[in-house]
């Protein structure tokens, strides 16, 4: 559901991304002389982060997608960057200080497994964090789209059953992946909206489960869809304020 250009992810969902990273970077501790590996890195907003703090050489990633991992590898040169799930990470045993995976989890085959392996890569005493979107709280940046597609098709798959996406289940996780002092917290996002279209467009690129949904619609179905999000978005000029769970735990 992620084979789409770099620049549509950056459009759908960038925006928010970019404003997560610093905060899930705190969470996790990151700092000066460590090695840190950026889980699903996507683009790459994480891993810009990650470099600004640490240089490129001390910063890995990966990601399942190859037109990702080319744009990561175009935009961070000098960052390690390698296709790979996070069930499967190709790194050995306590290779780096700390683990990150950011908007991630609920896509991973195997978020228990996924976790395991992040983990593994990661040296003893050293942290695995992650955040995953408020899907199941809907304070995620795209709950008014799910609302308004559950008023049309209330079968629909919103998102808010995907693993991580309610208060409390990441740090199931986690606890289920051996991870020890496992804290829960919220990092959030904000996002200006001058127009409808500026909220919409993105949407029909393509991007994740939401813009597959949106780009499976025909003319007429796409028309009546975005008829009932203009009904449940707030009055134009808006700002979306979305919310995530995060964790953080220790190996």
């Amino acid at each position: 559901m992620f084979h789409v250009a770099a620049e549509a992810y950056d459009r759908f969902m960038g925006r928010y991304s970019v404003q997560l990273s610093p905060q899930l970077a705190d969470l996790a501790g990151v700092g000066a002389g460590q090695r840190v590996l950026d889980v699903g890195s996507g683009p790459g907003a994480l891993t810009a982060e990650l470099v600004g703090r640490l240089g490129a050489e001390q910063v890995a990633a990966v990601d399942p997608s190859e037109r990702f991992v080319e744009a990561a590898r175009a935009r961070q040169p000098g960052v390690d960057v390698r296709v790979a799930p996070a069930e499967d990470l190709p790194f050995g045993d306590d290779s780096f200080d700390a683990a990150l995976a950011q908007l991630v989890v609920h896509f991973m085959a195997d978020p228990v497994a996924g976790l395991r392996e992040m983990a593994r890569v990661t040296r003893p005493g050293g942290v695995v964090a992650a955040c995953v979107w408020d899907h199941g709280g809907g304070r995620s940046p795209i709950a008014h789209f799910w609302e308004a597609v559950r008023l049309l098709d209330p079968d629909a798959d919103a998102e808010a059953g995907r693993a991580g996406t309610w208060r409390g289940h990441l740090v199931e996780l986690f606890r289920e992946a051996g991870l020890r002092e496992v804290e829960e917290s919220e990092v959030s996002a904000a996002v200006d909206y001058e127009t409808f279209e500026a909220w919409w467009e993105p949407f029909e690129l393509g991007v994740g489960p939401a813009g597959e949904y949106a780009q499976a619609l025909d003319a007429v179905q796409s028309a009546e869809l975005q008829e009932h999000c203009r009904h449940v978005l707030p009055d134009l000029p808006f700002t979306l304020t979305a919310y995530a769970w995060a964790a953080r735990g220790l190996v």
